[in-house]
Parts: structure tokens; sequence; C-alpha cells
């Protein structure tokens, strides 16, 4: 069956996104599609039924997936009724989605904004790919997801979805001109609650964006949390119903601001500027430049349109959660120091849904943890009120 894409170039939103399920550019063999899994402009994939416990990472480089698996695979985990994922160990999952892209049409995947901040680590790998998470211009077959968590043990199952995909066609990336031009027509980032203008706003392709680690930027200079080691199970499967005291600590803005990073411990902070995705651009957080120093944002990638946007109140609009990571010695990073930067692309139609329209866990948020952690200040989380009524710390 022939597929004829949006007339414009850019990331396909969401109308065609569900013609691409209706007309099989996106099938899966096993479970009917079901509408959640459609954003605004990305599609979310769903875990299938096994997963095949590696001995190391790997691209296929030329072969076949399955060719592959059979040389590094040390066993298969059941995933229909669930199954726990060890702490820093590679393992291999056949989602539930297939492709068949017709020529023109790319594909990119990235993690769930709920999988970074878990610090799990995913990509998605294809027949012969030498490279992760991109699918060419035609691309037909399996889609494998690497899963390896980095500071948890967790429980998986089948059809959770852990990462999205977003297809486009044609040239859709902005140009730093364009961005600015659109900036100045409905803002994209704020500081101190105003449009950003130089030096805050910085563009070099794409929009930077900087760290809020200073004492007045939370109560009690929380300005984020960091994972504990050896903590309790994460059920991903249950939203909402994790002690965040179990799994986190909160972390303190130093005496004049700043913080130091202990080695590969992983980090929850936010952003200090707010973002607004307009209708008509997605985003996608980019690489680090590791020039910068000796830092690793470990990030999921994709920001939908309509993320901290909100028609009726333009001046306003949602931080971003960072998850970082410092390597091999201790490390210093200041407030308002630039850590990474959003690329945007044109969508090719302003999509029938925008994020906020969705119930999302991350709209105008102000905490950094993943949706399935009570709430700071929810009963038996930190910051619960006392008995006199009154917040606890802020964490």
């Amino acid at each position: 069956m022939s597929f004829e894409g949006p007339a414009a170039p850019g990331v396909f939103p969401s109308q065609w996104l569900r013609k691409a399920f209706e007309q099989r550019v996106i099938c899966s063999p096993v479970y009917t599609p079901d509408e959640s899994q459609i954003q605004p402009a990305s599609v979310d994939l769903r875990l299938g039924d096994v997963a095949h416990r590696l001995r190391c990472s790997f691209l296929p480089n030329g072969e076949p997936v399955e060719a592959k698996l059979d040389r590094f695979s040390m066993g298969e985990l059941n995933l229909r009724d669930g199954a726990v994922l060890e702490q820093n160990r590679p393992y291999l999952i056949p989602l539930a989605e297939e492709v068949h892209l017709p020529e023109g049409v790319r594909g990119r995947t990235n993690p769930k904004s709920s999988t970074g901040r878990l610090d799990i680590f995913t990509r998605v790998i294809t027949d012969g790919a030498y490279g992760f998470d991109d699918l060419p211009p035609g691309y037909t077959g399996k889609l494998y997801l690497e899963v390896v968590s980095r500071s948890f043990t967790v429980r998986v199952q089948t059809r959770l979805s852990l990462n999205q995909l977003r297809l486009s066609v044609g040239e859709s990336a902005c140009t730093d001109t364009e961005l600015l031009a659109e900036h100045e027509r409905q803002p994209i980032l704020f500081s101190a609650g105003a449009p950003a203008r130089p030096p805050q706003l910085r563009a070099r392709d794409g929009l930077f964006l900087s760290l809020a680690v200073a004492e007045d930027d939370a109560p009690d200079g929380i300005v984020g949390y960091r994972a504990k080691k050896n903590s309790q199970l994460v059920d991903l499967a249950k939203i909402g119903e994790h002690d965040p005291e179990e799994f986190w600590e909160p972390v303190r803005a130093e005496r004049g601001g700043g913080l130091v990073l202990e080695p590969e411990a992983f980090y929850l902070l936010m952003s200090r500027e707010q973002i607004r995705i307009p209708p008509t651009l997605a985003a996608e957080m980019t690489a680090y430049d590791p020039t910068s120093g000796e830092l690793r944002t470990h990030y999921a990638g994709f920001f939908d349109p309509g993320f901290g946007y909100r028609p009726d109140d333009p001046s306003r609009g949602s931080r971003a959660a960072l998850e970082v990571r410092a390597h091999d010695v201790p490390f210093k990073i200041d407030n308002r120091q630039y850590v990474c930067k959003l690329s945007f692309e044109r969508v090719s139609e302003t999509p029938d849904v925008l994020y906020g329209d969705l119930t999302s866990h991350y709209q105008f948020q102000e905490q950094t943890l993943s949706k399935h952690f009570r709430p700071v200040g929810a009963p038996g989380a930190p910051g619960a009120a006392g008995p006199d009524g009154a917040a606890g710390p802020a964490g």
C-alpha cells in the first residue's frame, strides 16, 4: 500500500502519525495500536514479549540483529507477566512495533521523559544499522531496544513504553536565524518571567539551556535530587506509588550558589529557563559539548509541540528536567552554567492535539522526579506536612 505523507516538509504531527498506523507504516504483528501511543509529534513504542540478557552492547554493522543475538544473548526473560532488569546489565528487547517507511520518510527515536528521569539508558537499533536511534528513509523491519538501567533495578512488562519514535520528511531543521525570528513572534525561552534576551538568549544550532542551582531558586536551597545507591526495586507499571525517600536524596546549593557533583552519581536538576514550544515546532535536547567540562547530560530528548504552551498565557513556559552525571572526578557546576541546548524542527502541519491537551505529568513542572514517585509533600514523601500542618523541607 502506498503512503502519501504530508505535503510540506517537517516532522509528522499527530494526525499523520495516526494515518501511519492506519496504513501500516507503523504496525504491530501482535498487538492492536493504542490511541494513547499518539503524541503531538511522536509515537510511543511498546516493549515486546521477551528481553535478551546481553553479554555486551553491540551494533549490527551490516548484519541482521538476530544474527548478533545468537552470539551475545545470555538467555531470555518473559515480559508478559513482568520481569526484573538488573542494574548496569544491558538487555535487548524486540519492540512490539515494526516500521515500513516509504522512501523519503526517515525516523528518529529517543527515550521518554520518564525513562531519562530514572537514569535508564535506552537506544533503538535496526537490522544492518551502523548507529543507534536513526531509521534511514525506506527502512522496513523490526525495531529493537537496548536497555541499561544505571541507578535502579527495575521491573518492566510487555507493552510498557520506554521510547518514542518521530517521523519526518524533507528538510525540517530550523536555522538559528529562523529560530530567533520565531522567538520574536512568540517567545520560546523565558528568563526571570520575561522573554529571554541576550546574553541569556544564546543560539548556536539551537537554543542553550542553563542550570538553576542557587539558594534562591528553591526552598531551603534544595535544587534537585541525587539517586541513592542500592535502593528498592522500581516497578515501571506503578505510577505515583513509590516513596521518593527510598530512592532519592535532596541536594542543596552551596553558599553562594552552585553544586559539586560526585563522580558517576546521577542527579536530577532543573533548567533556569522556562521553555514554550509553539504548535508549529518540535524540539530535541541535543548532546552536551564535552569540551566545556567533565560532565554529561543524560537526557530524554523530545519536546513535543505545546510543551509549556498556553495560548491564553503567552508569558510563561515550563522548566526542563536535566539529567546530569559527572565522570572520573568531582565537578563543580555553577548557577546559570550552560549545559545543553534545544535544536528545533518545523512540524509539517499543526498537530490536532498539543502536549498541553494530553494528560501529562510534566506540563508546567516545578519538580524533577518521574511520574512513578509520589509527589513531594504527599503523605509518606519528603516534604509532607507535619503534625502542625506546616510543610517540611522540599525534596
